[in-house]
């Protein structure tokens, strides 16, 4: 039996984690004060998201 997937449950997540990868990094680039501080909360999502990928594979 095939499953048929669509383009977005494929690579929707993949792109919402790309979009908040680039906001982490441009307001890393560009910000100061807080936009540090939201900077590390959206580049550390990646790394939860391989962490929970990784545990779940055990």
């Amino acid at each position: 039996m095939s499953r048929t997937f669509s383009l977005r449950k494929v690579y929707g997540p993949v792109a919402w984690i790309g979009i908040v990868t680039l906001y982490g990094l441009l307001s890393a680039l560009f910000g100061d004060g807080i936009w540090d501080e939201l900077s590390w909360i959206a580049l550390s999502i990646p790394l939860l998201v391989i962490a929970w990928k990784c545990g779940r594979s055990v």
